[in-house]
């Protein structure tokens, strides 16, 4: 019986786990989602942040010419997806303000934020500028295409970006857990229960089996207060 018992208790504490778990993950899904919709508005200003820098007002002419026209009707989405991210981010606040979010245990620094969304924009921008030399017409293939008629532009420019879009990444968690913090109450720990004498014509109740042990776990202890 007792090795039943306890078998239905770890069964329950993993039944337990996995519904913490899914909630997480549901919690986490919509902030994840929040920031990668970032990401393409980062990429695409590091694109045309390196042919500004690289041509100054030759840029359009350079890249119609290069087969970067198709570029004009990828703004929309764009503008959507941020559009997105910052509704997200407005949710969030609200239910940071409702208290329905706990403050972030595992933070990165802001340098570290910063060099990471500089490598994933520089390594976006090699991926996109190479599947241009081989898809779009008149574009430079190799690495002369990304890096070649003044490509080497898109690292200061990762650099630059990256540096903004770490800014807001970081910014927006800084606020968050600021609102986490203000509007969770703060938990005091009780240590131990004052105990309290019993009276003259006091009625000593027999605990139940239950509560001698001959379970596999039993209740917490009783405190009696005055």
């Amino acid at each position: 019986m007792r090795s039943g018992t306890i078998d239905q208790a770890r069964g329950g504490q993993w039944q337990y786990l996995g519904v913490r778990m899914m909630r997480g993950s549901r919690r986490t899904l919509p902030g994840l989602a929040a920031r990668a919709a970032l990401v393409p508005a980062a990429a695409f200003a590091v694109h045309q942040l390196r042919f500004v820098l690289a041509f100054g007002g030759r840029a359009s002419a350079e890249l119609a010419d290069t087969g970067h026209s198709y570029l004009h009707s990828v703004v929309p989405w764009i503008v959507l997806l941020v559009g997105l991210s910052v509704g997200a981010f407005l949710w969030t606040v609200g239910r940071a303000v409702s208290g329905g979010r706990s403050t972030s245990r595992r933070t990165a620094s802001f340098l570290v934020l910063w060099l990471v969304c500089a490598a994933c924009l520089l390594a976006i921008y090699c991926t996109q500028e190479f599947l241009e030399g081989l898809f779009a017409t008149g574009h430079p293939t190799g690495l002369e295409g990304i890096f070649g008629f003044g490509g080497w532009w898109a690292i200061p420019s990762a650099a630059a970006v990256g540096l903004v879009l770490g800014a807001i990444l970081y910014g927006a968690r800084w606020t968050l857990d600021e609102i986490s913090r203000r509007r969770t109450p703060v938990l005091r720990r009780v240590r131990g229960c004052p105990v309290l004498a019993a009276p003259d014509d006091a009625v000593l109740v027999p605990a139940a089996p239950l509560v001698r042990g001959w379970s596999g776990r039993g209740p917490p202890p009783l405190c009696a207060h005055a």
